[in-house]
């Protein structure tokens, strides 16, 4: 795989040592780098190699479908080499207990192969699975100060939800094992939304500090290539609660759920009193939510969607609603039921997975280690 071709950044000094630039303006320059990116990628796919992935803290629901998992399809198909990440050990930065893992992890094998996942690929695996990963974080680790640390959102946002409990040093080093799920396999593009860019932001910090400490003797091949953000143009997805769609709140519609229940939860969905049906998110919100999930659901404008539904009110909504949803994933759940009841397979397919993962992280460390002169 070849790095990225170059897009040049406006967006200024990315070490977060010297400050952060504008968030207009940085959010303006990642959206320009990922425009352009977006456009190679149907020209040059071979050029790319993508990370995504997700926690498997629950069932994978809609919002995953629409937001990540359809888009992870579409780059597959493009002919972007993909490496999908069930972060099994990022189950544990927040939390106690687990849950049950093993059936997580299994489900959402089963979700993302009935979506159209193809393992030949794609390449799934386990956190837990890849030892020399997670080695990457001692010297990473190394490169960032705690001051750096603290300043990450989604750190940021822990510590002021822990209402009084500590937060474990583990979540402290989230950021930086985000980098090393990216940079094990010297990735060059990560599908994110904009909420993600400081992630990204941090990963292309260690990657250049590492090479500024280790790997000048070779300044035309640094040791890890610099990844860009492809932003997400996926929509904002509530719950049918009208609050953020998440497993911990129990308002979404999960992947593998059947026809009939579907229906009952968009039953139950929030709406409004005016019959008129309109897409207005911001002050229509529940209304336009249910509108949109039928206007993804079909491969529609939501504008056009509300314009057909007309007078027909909150059950005409919903009616519209349903049919779209249970339409677009029968054959994904009929595929999905055939894969959860070969449970052999599924293990299989990560088995195969993990050893791929392997011998790029082992690839990956040894060059690690070589530029630290750390092979004995």
């Amino acid at each position: 795989m070849s790095t990225a071709p170059h897009i040049e950044s406006t967006s200024g000094n990315d070490d977060l040592d010297g400050g952060s630039p504008e968030p207009d303006r940085s959010l303006q320059a990642s959206q320009l780098r990922s425009d352009v990116i977006e456009a190679d990628l149907k020209v040059n796919p071979g050029k790319y190699r993508i990370l995504t992935g997700d926690r498997p803290t629950g069932k994978l629901h809609i919002g995953h479908y629409f937001g990540s998992i359809s888009n992870r399809v579409r780059l597959q198909n493009l002919g972007v080499e993909s490496m999908l990440v069930i972060a099994d050990y990022q189950v544990i930065y927040d939390r106690d207990g687990v849950g049950n893992l093993q059936e997580n992890v299994l489900s959402g094998v089963a979700d993302y192969l009935a979506s159209g996942i193809d393992p030949s690929r794609t390449t799934i695996f386990t956190h837990s699975s890849i030892p020399a990963l997670n080695q990457l974080l001692l010297p990473f680790l190394s490169l960032v100060t705690e001051s750096e640390l603290h300043r990450n959102p989604t750190v940021k946002d822990e510590l002021e939800h822990t209402q009084g409990r500590a937060m474990s040093g583990l979540m402290l080093t989230f950021p930086v094992h985000q980098a090393a799920d990216i940079l094990f396999c010297k990735a060059n593009l990560v599908p994110v939304g904009k909420d993600q860019l400081p992630h990204i932001e941090v990963t292309r910090l260690i990657a250049r500090r590492f090479d500024e400490r280790y790997g000048r003797a070779d300044p035309a091949h640094p040791v890890f290539p610099a990844p860009d953000a492809l932003l997400s143009a996926a929509p904002l997805i509530l719950g049918l609660d009208g609050t953020k769609m998440s497993k911990s709140r129990h308002n979404t519609i999960e992947i593998s759920m059947s026809a009939d229940e579907t229906a009952k939860l968009i039953k139950k969905a929030k709406t409004d009193a005016d019959r008129h049906i309109t897409y207005d998110p911001q002050n229509r919100p529940e209304v336009s939510n249910l509108v949109l999930l039928a206007a993804l659901a079909r491969g529609e404008e939501p504008e056009a969607v509300a314009e057909q539904i007309g007078d027909g009110g909150g059950g005409g909504l919903k009616k519209t609603c349903t049919e779209a949803v249970n339409e677009l994933f029968a054959p994904i759940r009929a595929r999905r039921a055939e894969l959860a009841g070969d449970e052999g397979y599924l293990r299989q397919v990560l088995r195969e997975g993990n050893e791929r993962a392997n011998e790029v992280a082992d690839a990956t460390l040894h060059d690690v280690r070589t530029a630290m002169s750390m092979i004995y």
